[in-house]
């Protein structure tokens, strides 16, 4: 057993300050990172020491060797790599054991393992738990890995998904419908992949219609036991991308319990250590349930287990990684009520949840009251970075049932005041007022089959705890006459609470196209003088390590291309000018 003082933190962000918040309580002394756009960043206010380990964004949190380093001079006996990033990379955590440095997850070796879909798959089969229908990786030849998708579909057919190897949190997927699609998806999944792990190998997997996607919550430690901390329900999402997660899962108990069950018996079989989560789809219809993943991390929504159970996850890690044993007991886990978390992010939903890059928050005021908790780090003042993820804060909410929690959550959305940029405070409002959603009826087509969710007033003056809606009355109004304004006042201008900026345009009246998003120019498919239809995709634009198509919405010939690959673009910078043929 290693007695842990000193804690680097692999990480920055919200993140970051939630680990930072616990190693507090266990009188541990928190270690930050950062690069030089964070030096200024919110978290490190929280820190004990703080290391600045480069200063180009977005690449040093990626630097083993540099965190190594950073944890080597700052004296650290451990580090915690907090979620995404490095957290799921056995490498590193290999170097961390070799410097003589706790690693606060599982060993190298499961991480490696259950990070390549394929291997895990087996794992799965070998607990006795049924996971999706899929292919090994696919060739590297372009012609050969369509030959392998086309003899896969002839046996599960359309559609199926192309999945990353190395992947996870939604990078690297794409739905194919048919075989005409094979060879383009092929070609951005790849692309995607290769952004988001530096490994661009695929798979494909069996696409199942409209199913739930659940998770378990695990804890285990290195003397054999594993328990389990319930389920959360992860199926509205964006992109593949969670957005609003439940605990538990609304399903049958025995089907939530042979979900349990089966988690724990894949992560015994596996040998783990430390938190993780065991990822299914469920079919709504006949609540079969089959096996997807695991997380070797934790994950962004381990709040509303937390809120649901009463149990620090972040210390619980901190106790395995130290050789304690776990000195909770199955029996020990309660689940009451009903729990909800929802990320707000500095979105447009109405844009295809494109970030706002660049934008400053004018005004944050979060809420408050029972059953409330608030993870994030933004504040008045803040800019919205273009290289790192677009999440402001996370709001989860505790109720004693499911009715209570919705009603809770409505209440904390309305007493936000968040201005100066397009959030997707708005759009959680619609969901609250869904009858679905109320109903606890939601899968992974709860967006594409709810449309009207994104019809939202986009300025709504009463969102954001505006005072002026309440009417004033004056208990002895003749005995208060008004004292007269002092001369040359000037009454204050209102403030929203959010959406004051201009709303994107779709395209310059000179037919120019213009770009949705801040990112950079992945792919041009189209040249000056060529002929494009309506609907044909003229480039594909990244941010995010996600891809956006921009398509032509009319016919006609490419006047002039204004940028090219690996161009720099932000909002409303003109891509490609459409003359009339």
């Amino acid at each position: 057993m290693k007695k842990i003082k000193k804690v680097l933190v692999a990480n920055r962000g919200e993140i970051a300050l939630r680990i930072i918040r616990t190693l507090k309580e266990r009188d541990i002394e928190a270690i930050a990172v950062y690069e030089t756009p964070d030096q200024d960043a919110y978290y490190l206010r929280f820190a004990d020491r703080a290391v600045m380990i480069g200063r180009e964004a977005g690449k040093n949190y990626l630097d083993a060797d540099r965190i190594i380093r950073a944890a080597r001079k700052s004296g650290a006996d451990a580090v915690h790599p907090g979620y995404g990033f490095l957290a799921e990379n056995a490498e590193f955590a290999e170097a961390c054991a070799k410097a003589g440095l706790v690693f606060i997850g599982p060993p190298p070796e499961v991480i490696r393992t259950l990070g390549h879909k394929v291997l895990c798959k087996e794992i799965a089969r070998r607990a006795g738990v049924a996971p999706l229908p899929g292919t090994d990786s696919l060739p590297a030849g372009e012609a050969e890995a369509l030959d392998a998708l086309r003899q896969f579909a002839r046996a599960e057919g359309y559609p199926l998904m192309l999945k990353a190897t190395a992947g996870g949190g939604g990078r690297g997927i794409r739905k194919v419908e048919r075989e005409a699609d094979l060879a383009g998806q092929l070609h951005v999944a790849r692309a995607e992949a290769r952004s988001a792990f530096n490994d661009d190998r695929l798979y494909a997997e069996r696409y199942i219609e409209a199913p739930r996607h659940v998770e378990v919550q695990i804890l285990a430690d290195r003397h054999g036991k594993v328990l389990h901390l319930g389920t959360r329900d992860c199926s509205i999402q964006r992109r593949h991308q969670k957005l609003l997660e439940v605990a538990p899962a609304h399903l049958p108990a025995p089907v939530i319990e042979a979900i349990q069950t089966a988690a724990v018996e894949v992560m015994k079989t596996a040998g783990y250590v430390n938190a993780g989560t065991v990822e299914f789809l469920v079919d709504p219809k006949t609540l079969a349930f089959w096996f997807m993943e695991v997380n070797t991390r934790l994950q962004v929504e381990h709040t509303v287990t937390e809120m649901l159970t009463g149990v620090d996850i972040v210390a619980e890690q901190l106790r395995i990684a130290a050789g304690e044993a776990l000195t909770l007991d199955q029996e020990q886990i309660r689940l009451p009520g009903a729990a909800i978390e929802v990320r707000i992010n500095a979105e447009d939903p109405k844009n295809y949840f494109l970030p706002e890059a660049g934008r400053r928050v004018e005004v944050y005021q979060p809420p408050g009251g029972p059953g409330i908790r608030l993870d994030g780090t933004v504040y008045q003042g803040y800019v919205i970075p273009a290289v790192y993820d677009s999440l402001l804060v996370k709001l989860t909410v505790w109720g004693v049932d499911w009715d209570q929690a919705v009603r809770r959550l409505r209440r904390a959305l309305r007493d936000f005041r968040l201005a100066g940029l397009k959030t997707t405070i708005p759009f959680y409002l619609k969901i609250c007022d869904e009858p679905d959603f109320q109903a606890g009826r939601f899968q992974t087509d709860y967006l594409e089959t709810h449309s009207d969710l994104f019809a939202y007033d986009d300025d709504p003056a009463w969102r954001g705890g505006d005072t002026s809606r309440a009417e004033h009355l004056m208990l002895d109004e003749a005995e208060a006459p008004a004292e007269p304004l002092p001369p040359g006042f000037v009454e204050p201008p209102r403030v929203k609470p959010y959406l004051l900026t201009k709303t994107v345009e779709d395209a310059a009246g000179d037919g120019a196209i213009c770009s949705p998003i801040k990112g950079r120019v992945m792919n041009i498919r189209v040249r000056p003088g060529e002929t494009v239809y309506a609907g044909d995709v003229l480039m594909i634009l990244e941010t995010m390590k996600m891809c956006t198509n921009v398509v032509t919405e009319v016919t006609g010939q490419v006047a002039e291309l204004y940028v090219g690959v690996d161009d720099t673009i932000d909002v409303d910078e003109p891509l490609i000018r459409i003359a009339a043929p």
